[in-house]
């Protein structure tokens, strides 16, 4: 038990929402999207003002897939009035509302952030949502936030 990690799960509700996304080829995760688009997509989509104050990775479902391109894409949440400017290269989907239950892992030393994602993935593997009355919902997008030390990696899958 001396490696035992703790992973905190919360249910979180996410409005309707518009997101500004920058499409991959045929990225499932994110080494290989920034070799197909570069990794500079980051600094612009932190230059949009977001409703959930940072940009984020999402793995698309089938129905937000468009042929020949990626599952996995970088973007930016804006309201769904959102009539700001969209860079060149980008693109504009609609989310509808959905819950996502949040996993957070404990914070860790920058250069553990592979570890901090791999313990964070493997928990969420293994959970099973029904033991809080839900079902995973796979119409939403799973959400994938920036690994940062001092917060923890955290990522978002819709339940329903």
């Amino acid at each position: 038990m001396q490696n035992a990690r703790t992973i905190f799960i919360q249910a979180v509700d996410k409005p309707a929402r518009k997101v500004i996304i920058k499409r991959g080829k045929t990225a499932t995760e994110y080494w290989t999207y920034c070799n197909e688009v570069g990794c500079d997509v980051w600094g612009i989509l932190t230059s949009i003002k977001s409703i959930s104050g940072e940009p984020v990775c999402l793995w698309l479902p089938k129905k937000y897939i468009l042929p020949n391109t990626s599952e996995y894409v970088q973007g930016v949440e804006v309201p769904c009035n959102y009539s700001g400017e969209i860079p060149s290269g980008f693109e504009v989907i609609t989310l509808s509302a959905a819950k996502y239950l949040m996993f957070q892992g404990e914070p860790f030393a920058e250069q553990d952030f592979g570890t901090a994602i791999e313990e964070v993935q493997n928990a969420i593997k293994k959970y099973d949502p029904s033991v809080i009355g839900y079902q995973w919902d796979d119409e939403s997008p799973r959400i994938q936030l920036e690994p940062v030390g001092n917060r923890g990696y955290i990522e978002l899958l819709a339940v329903k």
